[in-house]
C-alpha cells in the first residue's frame, strides 16, 4: 500500500511540475532577439499583474496613425526591487522603451529599458537582471 501511495504522490508532483513549466514561456518562444525596437510614445496603462507586468503605450507612426503597443515587463515584485514605483507611469507619461519585437508581428514587445523625458532610465526586462553586463538591445 505504501508503494502505491508513493507512486501516486510522485506522479502527481511530476504532472504539476510539468504544468508549471509549460505555463511559462521562454523569451525565444515569443520574441526575436534579432529585431530590436525603440518605441517612443505615451503611456496608456500599466498592468501590475503576474507573472509579467505589462506596459501599454500609444506610438505615433510616420504616417500619423497611432498604434497601441503592449510591452512585456518583469514580474511586479522584480520591478519594485529594481526601483519602480506603482505610480511611476501614470497615463500620458512620455517614455522611450527599448526592447525586442514579438515573432507574431503584432504590436507586442519584450522590454529592456525605459527612459523618462528627464533621462532617468529603469530596467523593464523580464529577461536578464538589468546589470550593466547584460547585453543591451542592438
Amino acid at each position: 500500500m505504501q508503494v502505491r501511495a508513493y507512486v501516486a504522490v510522485t506522479l502527481s508532483c511530476v504532472i504539476l511540475a510539468t504544468a508549471a513549466i509549460s505555463a511559462h514561456h521562454s523569451f525565444a518562444a515569443e520574441f526575436d532577439e534579432n529585431k530590436p525596437v525603440t518605441l517612443r510614445g505615451k503611456v496608456t496603462k500599466m498592468e501590475w499583474v503576474n507573472p509579467h507586468a505589462w506596459l501599454h503605450l500609444d506610438v505615433q507612426q510616420p504616417d500619423g496613425t497611432v498604434v497601441n503597443w503592449a510591452v512585456e515587463c518583469g514580474a511586479p515584485n522584480a520591478l519594485i526591487r529594481r526601483g519602480w514605483r506603482i505610480d511611476a507611469l501614470p497615463p500620458g507619461t512620455d517614455v522611450v522603451v527599448e526592447g525586442f519585437r514579438s515573432k507574431s508581428g503584432k504590436a507586442v514587445a519584450n522590454g529592456s529599458n525605459l527612459t523618462f523625458p528627464d533621462g532617468k532610465t529603469l530596467f523593464v526586462g523580464s529577461s536578464g537582471t538589468g546589470a550593466p553586463s547584460d547585453r543591451p538591445p542592438k
